[in-house]
């Protein structure tokens, strides 16, 4: 058994990893934000906890990208690890081996190895919530790339300027990432509130639209039509790169199976490879995926 954790700008959540399929939730205790010792005590305290040996491994997923190449993470919303090498900090902090590895890299991984991906060689899950995000696994493991960047599809300059059917001009809005015109500005919850404001001058919340579009509202339809253009253009581009043959969704947005599956259709309508089975479909696993990935993760470094 391993120690796995999810953490982000409130919280850190625990368990315990006996399989990939049993994962055990632990107790959860909010981020300790600008003091790296207590951030580190906190987790050997969820792992002592748990029951888990000092010198075991502990695995975490985190909402950061750590550079493959120099250890470094970058996470602004926890600044007392941002810039560190923090794999190696907290392995000389705990004196036990560490794995961190970003959050949708670790969702997209839970998926393949024991949700909507089993079975299939490349799986590509990403993330529709408060942000546009990604993380890509092939044959079983995470596809890092160089950075650690990869699987980030929703960011760079590359979002629609005409959407919908009659298209209509979007404004290329700034992105959080410092560029003009990434998926994320738009794609993403508070995006598609953006563009309902934009189109109708009406400000509701993007369960508000979901809801209205579900029961017939011709403003909220518009919306989503015009929405679901702009994302899976990007998306199909995506796959025609990366080939995968499943594509998991998470986050907020991916609790309406309408609003998926509208953009299943769409983006299959785009990609090279035609096919009528479902590509683009919600995630399976609802409650703690992180963690699951994390856990995954860890024990995937266990000796066989």
């Amino acid at each position: 058994m391993i120690a796995c954790f999810d953490i982000g700008g409130s919280a850190i959540k625990g368990a315990i990893a006996y399989s990939p399929e049993d994962i055990r939730p632990l107790s959860k205790v909010a981020t300790p934000l600008h003091d790296f010792d207590l951030f580190a005590m906190a987790i050997e305290k969820i792992a002592a906890d748990g029951g888990v040996a000092p010198t075991s491994l502990i695995s975490i997923s985190i909402a950061g990208v750590v550079d493959s190449d120099t250890g470094v993470i970058t996470c602004a919303n926890i600044p007392c690890i941002n810039g560190r090498r923090l794999v190696a900090d907290l392995s000389e902090k705990l004196k036990r081996p560490v794995l961190v590895a970003n959050d949708a890299d670790c969702f997209a991984l839970s998926e393949a190895v024991v949700g909507a991906g089993r079975n299939h060689r490349v799986v590509f899950g990403i993330i529709l919530g408060t942000g546009v995000g990604g993380g890509l696994v092939i044959n079983g493991k995470i596809h890092e790339g160089t950075g650690g960047f990869a699987g980030e599809w929703g960011h760079g300059p590359v979002s629609a300027t005409l959407a919908g059917n009659p298209p209509i001009a979007i404004p290329r809005y700034a992105c959080g990432c410092g560029q003009i015109g990434c998926v994320d500005a738009v794609g993403a919850a508070r995006g598609m509130e953006r563009l309902h404001a934009y189109i109708h001058g009406v400000s509701l919340a993007s369960t508000e639209i979901i809801a209205a579009w579900d029961a017939g509202d011709e403003a909220a339809a518009r919306t989503i039509d015009v929405y679901v253009d702009i994302v899976s253009a990007p998306l199909a581009m995506t796959l025609n790169i990366v080939g995968a043959s499943i594509v998991p969704v998470g986050g907020g947005l991916a609790n309406s199976r309408s609003l998926i599956g509208k953009l299943d259709e769409a983006v299959r309508r785009r990609i090279l490879r035609r096919t009528d089975r479902p590509l683009v479909i919600p995630a399976e696993l609802k409650i703690e995926p992180g963690l699951i990935g994390a856990g995954v993760l860890g024990l995937m470094e266990l000796p066989k």
